[in-house]
């Protein structure tokens, strides 16, 4: 019998297979095949169940994925986390305040989904507790990766502004949101589709940081057509099986300059007649985003406090 994982809890699943909810466990050959991850079954899996003869479901297959994101483990830096898989797109909430997302966790993202061919998408919530200097910061923010094909949209879960005119985007498909802990993300999701209920949190007001209120990655499906997965809050997303070299395939705009470039191993730093270096200069790559592409090199993270726009 054959369904869709749409609960992973860490050592039991939930699986839908038809108009049935399935407890399962997972078969210990499957966990011992020496996957890298964290998870060998992800939210998002196509999976293979039966039924022993003390009637309990055990996962003994998994369905070949056509695609999947991916980030480190946090506690375990050689293992990687798979955060769902067979995604149609990936969206990430984000905000410039309470708490505010930094440009190298939506530039780590975006590298993420360029790398794993996930098409990507920016919301930018609580767009009603910008005051007007935040406002043209995020109009100039949005304009930057506007520039180079990623669609951005500003929203407040809260208010319900700008929430009905993204049913489009989510309609017929199957959306991985994620974000840090406190953007709203369970906000969001609660006034894109009513009923849901899922648990919202409160901000940190020492650290002005979100309390995590989703424990495990869980699939929604949505009344209008399409299903969302839910993961829990993020507070770091590390690169995975990505070489330096590589690293700028999967910024569109360095892509789009890196062939002209004298050597092929360029790594756009200081090397003679880069053409991405020169395409900076005269302003066709932005200053943000190559710095950002910099700092991801060299292992660090800008900050939008970083941003001088």
């Amino acid at each position: 019998m054959k369904g869709l994982v749409i609960k992973s809890t860490g050592s039991k699943y939930l699986v839908k297979s038809g108009e049935q909810i399935i407890d399962c466990l997972l078969k210990g050959k499957i966990r011992l095949e020496g996957r890298k991850t964290t998870n060998p079954i992800a939210v998002g899996d196509i999976v293979e169940i039966e039924m022993d003869k003390n009637n309990e479901y055990s996962i003994i297959k998994i369905e070949a994925r056509k695609n999947y994101i991916i980030r480190k483990s946090i506690n375990l830096s050689k293992q990687s986390q798979i955060l769902a898989s067979n995604l149609d797109q990936a969206v990430i909430i984000a905000t410039l305040v309470a708490p505010r997302t930094s440009l190298g966790f939506i530039d780590r993202f975006l590298v993420t989904a360029e790398a794993y061919h996930i098409p990507a998408k920016i919301i930018f919530n609580k767009c009603d507790l910008l005051d007007e200097e935040s406002r043209i910061i995020q109009q100039n923010i949005i304009q930057i990766y506007s520039n180079i094909g990623y669609s951005c949209y500003e929203v407040s879960a809260t208010e319900n502004i700008g929430i009905r005119e993204l049913e489009a985007i989510f309609k017929d498909k199957t959306t991985l949101i994620t974000g840090h802990s406190g953007v709203g993300k369970s906000s969001f999701i609660n006034t894109l589709q009513p009923g849901f209920n899922l648990k919202t949190g409160k901000i940190s007001s020492a650290h002005l940081k979100g309390m995590h209120t989703t424990t495990f990655a869980e699939l929604f499906s949505l009344d209008f057509g399409g299903y969302i997965i839910d993961t829990p809050g993020i507070k770091e997303l590390g690169l995975v099986e990505m070489k330096k070299e590589e690293l700028g395939h999967y910024f569109p705009e360095i892509r789009q300059f890196m062939s002209k470039c004298k050597f092929n191993n360029c790594l756009h730093i200081n090397e003679p007649k880069c053409a991405v270096i020169q395409a900076v200069e005269n302003g066709a790559i932005s200053e943000e985003r190559y710095q950002s592409y910099f700092g991801m090199l060299n292992g660090e993270e800008m900050d939008w406090k970083d941003w001088e726009i």
